[in-house]
Formats: C-alpha cells, sequence, structure tokens
C-alpha cells in the first residue's frame, strides 16, 4: 500500500483576542501584549466607592497627569508575570550563592570592623524605606489606570520586599539577630535616621499616583540607590569590604534595570503635553530638595567629610538624567 504525505496549510480564523485586535490588528501577539493592553476595566461598576463618591472605582482623574492613551506607558522590558518571575528567579539564585560563599568561607569575618559597623548603621535599617517603597508602589498598582503601568510596579513593590529581606540577612550575616533590633531602633529613635523618616511616612499620605511614582521611584531611588549601591559599594570595595558588595549585588542590579523603566514612563508622560512637563517637574523640583535634605545625615554617617561632595555628585547625576527625560528641573 502506498502512502502519499502532503502539507496542508489551515488559516486559523483568529490570530489573537477580540481587544488586542482593536489595537494590533488581527495578528498574533506577544505574552506580554496578551496580559497588558486593552485590559483596564471601564464599564459595568456596580457603585462608586462610598468612601470616595467624587470617582469610580478605577478613575483617570486620581492623578493630575492627563494621557491620550494610558498603554502608551508601556514596560521596555515587556514583564508580564512569567517573565518577571523567570528573571527574579535568576538573580535570586546568583545572590543566594554570593551569601552561601560568605557564610561557608567566613568572609564577614574578614571585613574590617569599620566598615561592618558602617554597613550595619546605614544599609540594614534601609530595610524599613524599603517597606515604604512597597506600599507606594501597592497603592500605584491598586488606584493607578492601565495594566501596562499598574502591572509593573506591583512587580516593583515586591522587588521592594525583596530588597528589604536581603538587607535584613545583610545584618543577620554581620551581626546576628541584634542587629536588627539596633536597626529599628536607629530607624524609630536616632537623629540621623528622623529626616529619611518623616520623609517616607509622608509619600505614604500621598492621594495622586503617579506623584507617587515620581516621589518614590523616581527621585527618592534615583538619589538613594546610586548613592548607596554605586558609591558606597564602590567605597566598600576599594577599602577591602568586596564581601558587603557580593551581599548588594542584587540591588545593584535591580536599580540599575528598574530606572530604564521609570525613565521610559516619565519621558512618554513628560512628552505627552507641556502640562504633564510643568508638573512633573514641578514634582521632581520639590521632592529632590527634600530627599537631598533627608540623605544627608545618612550620607554623612556613611562617608565623613566628603559627604556633601558625593551627595552634589549623586544630585548632578539625577539632574543630568532628568534633562535627558524632557523635564526642567
Amino acid at each position: 500500500m502506498q502512502i502519499d504525505l502532503r502539507t496542508v496549510a489551515i488559516k486559523p480564523l483568529r490570530h489573537t483576542f477580540d481587544h488586542l485586535v482593536e489595537r494590533f490588528g488581527d495578528k498574533p501577539a506577544s505574552r506580554y501584549q496578551e496580559g497588558s493592553y486593552n485590559i483596564q476595566q471601564e464599564h459595568i461598576f456596580h457603585y462608586r466607592p462610598s468612601w470616595d463618591a467624587d470617582n469610580v472605582l478605577f478613575d483617570k482623574k486620581r492623578t493630575k497627569i492627563r494621557m491620550k492613551d494610558w498603554y502608551a506607558l508601556k514596560d521596555p522590558r515587556q514583564y508580564y508575570y512569567g517573565s518577571y518571575t523567570i528573571a527574579r528567579a535568576r538573580q535570586q539564585e546568583a545572590a543566594e550563592s554570593s551569601f552561601e560563599m560568605i557564610e561557608d568561607r567566613g568572609l564577614a569575618e574578614l571585613i574590617p570592623a569599620e566598615l561592618r559597623q558602617t554597613a550595619l548603621d546605614v544599609l540594614v535599617p534601609m530595610r524599613h524605606v524599603e517597606w515604604g517603597g512597597n506600599m507606594g508602589n501597592s497603592y500605584i498598582a491598586a488606584y493607578g489606570y492601565g495594566t501596562v503601568i499598574t502591572q509593573p510596579c506591583l512587580y516593583h513593590a515586591m522587588d521592594h520586599l525583596g530588597v528589604a529581606q536581603y538587607l535584613t540577612r545583610i545584618g543577620l550575616v554581620l551581626d546576628g539577630p541584634d542587629a536588627l533590633e539596633t536597626a529599628k531602633s536607629a530607624w524609630m529613635s536616632c537623629p540621623n535616621w528622623q529626616p529619611l523618616r518623616e520623609h517616607v511616612e509622608n509619600l505614604l499620605v500621598l492621594q495622586d499616583w503617579f506623584e507617587i511614582f515620581v516621589a518614590q521611584n523616581l527621585v527618592l531611588e534615583g538619589l538613594l540607590n546610586p548613592l548607596l549601591y554605586d558609591h558606597l559599594d564602590a567605597d566598600f570595595s576599594a577599602k577591602g569590604g568586596t564581601a558587603i558588595s557580593m551581599m548588594t549585588r542584587f540591588m545593584a542590579e535591580w536599580s540599575t534595570e528598574t530606572a530604564k523603566w521609570v525613565d521610559a514612563q516619565i519621558k512618554v508622560a513628560a512628552a505627552e503635553s507641556p502640562e504633564n512637563k510643568a508638573q512633573l517637574s514641578a514634582w521632581v523640583t520639590h521632592y529632590r530638595a527634600e530627599t537631598l535634605a533627608a540623605l544627608a545625615p545618612i550620607a554623612a554617617r556613611a562617608f565623613g567629610e566628603p559627604s556633601a561632595d558625593v551627595l552634589a555628585d549623586v544630585a548632578a547625576e539625577f539632574n543630568a538624567r532628568c534633562a535627558k527625560l524632557g523635564l526642567a528641573v
């Protein structure tokens, strides 16, 4: 018996979902597009929230920023749940390897006492700042508009919890459980930490979700992360604290990655209209001054006499970054 094989091309009746056809046309969509675009709920709300009767549950009026299309604020990393968790799992494996190596080989004991104390005094209390970052981004995820911005903000909120956990582990490696109690006491009562604590708590009560995005993700992280994970990290490495740099590896990589995402959102929003640009610039100018003032005592503890010059360098780098985004600061 003879069998003839032939190829049959079956034309699909449709390539993707209707909500993606509306935006991209009837063609195959990526996983990121499927899980991000045109899925913000806009209709069929049963009632207005009794605690905020002037707004619907998901309301564009909750921020002063105005966009013709909120889906213009896309994530350049194209993170959806699958790609995000895979990326973070790989980074976690690398971070765990660093901690295991330090603990197995006793590298923490080789850190000079002065650097060890600086890490305990400066890095470990920062876990409370990270908790504030988690709260702020969770608020954006809850009250923001457009899945392409609220989705990565939720991931960013979870990242802050991860950073807080790594800062906690640094304290445990360097000084055991007592380091955490000491850090909490410093956060609650040490004069050096009260300006930053006040600033973080002020951000917790902001109502405009895009203002939180600017104040937290652009300004606070844009000044704090380079201060800690660029300048202080370089200082640790130069003075024999390489083990500390190994333990902050995730934070250094994460801050560089997320800065590109934050920049993409600010650049698009600023280019949308002169009103957006003016509002964003005003927010940055206001929160930059507050953040630098709050960081000054921490920088003084970390760097000593050169702290003013270090902060000036960080501020100059931040100003140049904002200028590239189209802001007038």
